[in-house]
Formats: C-alpha cells, structure tokens, sequence
C-alpha cells in the first residue's frame, strides 16, 4: 500500500505516532493509499528545521528568491499531466477540472515571481529639517496554511507562493484526503533550487490543526474550509497571538434579469453549478431570476441542457464531471435534496440513487435541479457543497439584490445582463465580497486579491495579490536625521518632547 510521507527538512519524514487515514479512489469507492497523521512531535521537528533556514531565506534578496519561483513554476508546468492525473485519482474532478486547479495556483506563482516590485516600501525626503522616513516590508518568519480538499494545488499555491517569496519559511497541512499533489509541490519546490526547510508538509488531522494554532513560533496563519471551522481557527489562532485569515463556506446567487441572454446564462450555469461536482467555495448553486416570466423561460432551457450534462470517472474526456469526494458527502448531499422536498420545494431534476455502470461502487451523484426554494428553508441557508442547482424566484430588482445582502454567507455573487446601470447599481450595493457581471464564477486574476464577507471569511486580509503581501508581511517605518552640525550654540541640542516635522 503507498504511503504518503510528511516531508520535512527537504525530505520524508516516516515517523509517526501510528494513526493512519486511508486514501480513497472516489471513482471506485477504494482504498489505493494511505497518509500518517502527524502530531505535536511531528510539528515540532517542521517548526525546528523552518527556524533554522528562514533568517537566510529572508536575507536572501528578492530577486534571488523570485528566479526559485520563476523555475518553480517551469517545473510544475512541466509535471502538469502527472499533477492533474494524480489530483483526479484522489479528489474525483475530470482531468481537465484538475489542471486547471493546477493552473490557477500557478497564476499566483507567476506573481509572486515578481516579488521584487511587490516589496519596494515608501520613501519621504525631507520629512522634516535633515529628516527622511522610510518603509520596509519583512518576513513575519513561519507562516502555515492549512488547506481544504476541493483545491488541493491551487488554494496551497494561493498561500505558500506569496508567503514564501516575501521571505518566510511555510509549513502546509494539506486535506488528509488528498494529500498527494501537496507533498508533489514541495518536492518540486526543493528540486528549483529553494533550501530545505523553507516549504514542508505535515499531515493531520484536528489534532495536527491545534498544535499550528498552538504553536508560538508560528506568526501566520491562512485557512480555506467550512465556516464553523474557519471561525474556530480564527479564534483560537487569533488569542495564541497569531496573524489569521479564515476562509469559509459559501451559498452563492446567480442574479438572472429579464433582458438577459438566457442561452449564455444556461451555459453558465450549468458549468458554474456542475463543474467538479459543485464542490467549490466559488460554485454558482443558487439562480434568482426576477420575474415570472423570466423563471419559467430559464428553467425551460435549463432542463434540457441538465439532462445532457455527462457524469464520468476522472479520466473519461466527455464527462462533465466526476464522482464528489467522500461516500459521506455523497450521503450529505443527498440528505440536503430530501430535506428540500420536504420543505416544499420542486425537485425538477433528481440525482439521488445515480450509478455509473462500471463503478457502481463510486461515489457519484447526479445533477440536480430544484425550484420554488424560499429564503426560509434551511436547504437554502446552508451549503450544500454538491451538483444541486436551487431557483430562488424573485419579484424584482430590490428583492434580488436583498437576497444574497441578507445571507449567512458572503463570498461571490454574479449578475446577468444587458444593462450597464443595473449591474453597476448592483455591483454598488451587494453585500458580498466578490461580484462577477455576466461573469459566473468571480475569482478574481492572481494580481488582485480573493475574499469573501460576513461567514464566508474571518480576518481583515484577503488571500494572494497585494493583500497577500500585506498579510505575510510586517511593516517597518524608519525616520532618519543626518545633522550637518552642532546646534546653535556649539552644543548638542537635548529634546524631550515628541519630534516634530514643522
């Protein structure tokens, strides 16, 4: 049986305390690997080697760390098919699904290879009389992520690409489930030339995840998971005196208007709400068109177009998508279609009890449509996290915007239209972090930064671009006087008041 070793100090670590997880091939239902779960020993020996290489890492200056990253990448680009291939096999999404998990972790590599630029301070000359003050931006020291299954290559990117080019040492713990492209990336990262102990894995579980909390010479902290456990982790990060970000759950809405072009939103849909199963934070599962008569011309081409979605293992090129990951999340999402329907909505479209011939065995579940949902039933208010696509019906505009404004969650919204002041209005007044206009999936290019609002994430700072730089960065000021003499009197002059720059 394969195991999937911690890798510490730039190679496995095998030594563990005996407790095991089991690697499942969702498309099958079995077990093909299993992975250690670490402990506080564990962590402790990572938190060892990253003090040791971090102050020379972080003295390394930033154009030296940016050609690591700049063939980092090259060498990640040049394993893509084993990394999608090896994704697949674990997660479940197509092939094409798990390069493209790939790739977008990539984008923020790409940026981070310009971390030169991105780390330049602010200069003031003549702040005052001989006086200049000046910023620097530093390492916070050891930063950790600790990263969800549905991107197991680009939310770990997201974290340690910037984390690491700004100087820091990083520790990943990445989803038990899915392991193995993390523990892939960090060997690639040692291969392109960065020093042992700067990037490593520890596996685990809760107990993996508190001694990260936990630990006092870890600085920084970055999660993606569900929101009850995202709060979790920002509380108890946040009192062992560490910086946090907390990522969490989503419900996302579609806000469909009457001069929309259905056709384009039906293609939408059914890749935003299907594509890898639905099993992402920036999934589309819940439409709002307004108007009755906008509902029911959307849900006539949206039948037909669900019914010729094409559910297959990983490897098949046709398939839209795979099985979802665990035989208890398929368990899950079907609980949440029967809770529907005995709250009263429609199960226009019905995936529970799917099979694929073949692989009876694998955990798949077909796509499904459900409309006449309301705001107060609880399928509504929780996610789901699986290929169920909810209508919302709205009566207009105002009732549009207020539904996702008033959700429990906050990370994306889109809009679909022709007109330009309604999507501005919208975009204006929408209480979510993220908004796509006629784009269905919004996250944002690796230059700009990714978050959501309310119980979508915990803490001030978004993930990757410049707001990732702040976050795994502190900020030093320096004021600088240069006298060109002694003061007035030939004496030096004492001061025992608080400087001014007049």
């Amino acid at each position: 049986m394969r195991i999937v070793d911690h890798f510490i100090a730039g190679g496995a670590d095998t030594k563990s305390d005996g407790r095991m997880h089991d690697i499942f091939d969702p498309n099958q239902g079995e077990v093909q690997a299993r992975v250690p779960l670490g402990d506080a020993a564990l962590l402790e020996r990572a938190v060892a080697a990253a003090k040791e290489a971090q102050p020379g890492w972080a003295a390394t200056n930033p154009q030296r760390r940016a050609r690591v990253m700049f063939e980092f990448k090259r060498l990640v680009e040049g394993d893509m098919d084993n990394l999608a291939q090896m994704l697949s096999s674990e997660h479940g999404k197509v092939i094409a699904d798990s390069r493209g998990d790939v790739q977008r972790g990539l984008d923020v590599i790409e940026f981070a290879c310009g971390i030169p630029h991105a780390l330049k301070g602010e200069y003031t000359q003549g702040a005052g009389p001989g006086i200049d003050v000046y910023s620097m931006r530093q390492p916070l020291g050891i930063g950790a992520g600790i990263t969800p299954f549905n991107f197991p290559a680009m939310i770990p990117m997201w974290m340690f690409g910037v984390s690491i080019a700004v100087g820091n040492a990083f520790i990943l713990k990445p989803s038990e489930r899915d392991p193995s492209v993390p523990r892939r990336l960090a060997e690639l990262f040692l291969e392109a030339g960065g020093p042992e102990g700067i990037l490593q894995v520890v596996h685990g579980d809760k107990e993996m995840v508190d001694a990260i909390l936990d630990h006092p010479d870890i600085a920084g902290v970055s999660f993606v998971g569900s929101s009850d456990i995202a709060h979790y982790v920002y509380k108890r990060g946040v009192a062992a005196g560490k910086r946090v970000q907390a990522m969490g759950g989503a419900k996302n809405h579609g806000i469909v208007l009457p001069d929309a072009d259905l056709d384009q939103v039906v293609a939408d849909l059914t890749g935003a709400a299907f594509g890898s199963a639905g099993e992402r934070c920036m999934a589309l599962p819940v439409v709002v068109p307004v108007g009755e008569d906008t509902a029911e011309r959307l849900k006539d081409k949206l039948i037909p177009a669900i019914d010729a979605l094409r559910v297959g293992i990983s490897t098949d090129d046709e398939a839209h998508y795979g099985p979802v990951v665990t035989a208890e999340h398929k368990q899950r999402i079907e609980n949440w279609i029967a809770t529907a329907e005995r709250e009263g909505a429609d199960i226009v479209v019905d995936g529970r009890g799917f099979t694929l011939q073949g692989h009876e065995n694998g955990w798949f579940v077909g796509p499904t449509l459900i409309d006449n949902v309301t705001p107060d039933m609880e399928s509504y208010r929780e996610e789901i996290f699986g290929p169920v696509l909810q209508i919302v019906r709205a009566r207009d505009f105002e009732e549009a915007v207020a539904l996702p404004s008033k959700h429990q969650y906050g990370n994306g919204v889109a809009i679909f239209t022709r007109n330009g002041h309604a999507a501005r209005e919208f975009a204006a007044r929408v209480n979510v972090g993220m908004v796509g206009i006629n784009v269905p999936i919004p996250v944002p290019v690796a230059y700009h930064s990714f978050g959501g609002w309310k119980r979508s994430a915990f803490g001030d700072t978004n993930q990757h671009g410049m707001e990732g730089i702040k976050f795994w960065t502190k900020v030093k000021t320096v004021t600088a006087r240069w006298p060109d003499g002694l003061g007035g009197d030939g004496e030096l002059a004492n001061t025992f008041v608080i400087p001014t720059m007049g």
